[in-house]
């Protein structure tokens, strides 16, 4: 009875770490192997799984079977191409030794999820997974601690929002309740960690070069952008000079409705002068317009509209805004938002048209040139 002892090493350690090529098949080999990352890394877990593995294949030995011990590492730079590699692996020794079963040896989690691949190519008797132990005592606390310290990513990472919550703890209760200081320093902290855990930090580092190369580029965008900030932070602030002081549990609403009804415009004309400075990108470039930066202006406009409508509205029925006049007939709240909601789904529609109609054009061009 022949039965397959697979070590399996989906992220390819062993083979960095050595060089050598899977699988690794023989009990001469797996044993020179285990010498090999044994002395390149001595505390790495791989060891212990290899000598599993030749503990296993001892065992089956001795009850007279014929075990044929392999090593089989992932390969490839993601995880789709790391366990193809691995499965043509398996497919090569079954084909080549044709064992009744396969018993597999692994060390972690991320080992065990090939576990399904190798099913489908033979019969898996036994999963044997290796854990260490570790003794809990003063010197391995020490020794954990100190390979902590020792990182830097990880130092950057805990200590310094821990250290800087210590020195702050201090200060903010002298001045504060202790609630309001607690609140404070936990909203700190999350801060810190949604930081670091949403690599904010990466994004601006590649600030600096996507503003350098946009400007030796010679895109418009660059100034539309610019633009677009400075009239977000005018409607911003002519939104905050509307809204007036007011008594009554419905005094944040109507503060609300007066402070967008005042910025929608320009925080729409932000938006407006953004993608046009996007869409005269695309224009200068050589490949042509898309659908959706052409939409995109319409919808923009479209929009605000509404968004000017609804927030009219609300204030219209609460006596803060006249009641427009057209030919000496007033407007009710009703039909101003109606006329603000059909004007925003015409300007969409306008938008969907000028977008298919370039499209269809440029489709047209594509096949005359052809």
């Amino acid at each position: 009875m022949t039965t397959l002892v697979l070590c399996v090493d989906r992220s390819d350690d062993i083979g960095r770490t050595t060089g050598l090529k899977s699988p690794i098949v023989g009990w001469e080999a797996v044993q020179s192997l285990v010498t090999d990352v044994g002395l390149d890394d001595p505390e790495d877990s791989r060891v212990n799984c290899l000598l599993e593995t030749l503990r296993v294949a001892r065992d089956l030995r001795d009850d007279r079977e014929e075990p044929v011990l392999a090593v089989v590492s992932g390969g490839g730079d993601s995880l789709v191409g790391a366990d193809r590699s691995l499965s043509t692996q398996v497919d090569d020794l079954v084909a080549e030794h044709d064992p009744e079963s396969a018993i597999v040896v692994i060390d972690s989690a991320n080992d065990e999820r090939v576990i399904p691949v190798i099913e489908s190519r033979v019969r898996v008797d036994s999963v044997d997974r290796v854990v260490v132990r570790q003794a809990h005592d003063i010197e391995s606390t020490y020794y954990l601690l100190k390979q902590f310290l020792a990182d830097e990513e990880l130092r950057s990472t805990v200590l310094v929002p821990l250290g800087a919550t210590l020195l702050l703890l201090p200060v903010l209760l002298t001045q504060f309740s202790t609630a309001v200081a607690l609140a404070g320093l936990a909203g700190l902290l999350g801060a810190a960690l949604l930081y670091k855990g949403l690599a904010v930090d990466d994004l601006l580092s590649e600030v600096p070069e996507r503003v350098r190369s946009a400007l030796y580029s010679g895109r418009v965008s660059v100034v539309t952008y610019a633009v677009s900030f400075g009239l977000a932070l005018v409607g911003a602030f002519l939104g905050a000079l509307a809204v007036t002081p007011q008594v009554g549990p419905e005094s944040a609403i109507v503060s609300v409705m007066q402070f967008a009804y005042s910025a929608v415009p320009w925080l729409a004309l932000a938006a407006l002068t953004a993608s046009t400075g996007r869409l005269l990108d695309e224009l200068i470039g050589s490949d042509g317009v898309s659908t959706p930066y052409l939409n995109l202006p319409f919808g923009v406009i479209a929009l605000g509209l509404v968004g000017r409508g609804f927030t009219g509205w609300f204030l219209q029925r609460e006596s803060l805004l006249a009641d427009p006049q057209i030919a000496g007939y007033a407007v009710t709240p009703q039909q101003r938002l109606a006329a603000f909601i059909v004007a925003g789904i015409v300007v969409s529609l306008i938008g969907v048209k000028v977008a298919a109609s370039v499209s269809s054009e440029t489709l047209e061009d594509a096949v005359q040139k052809q």
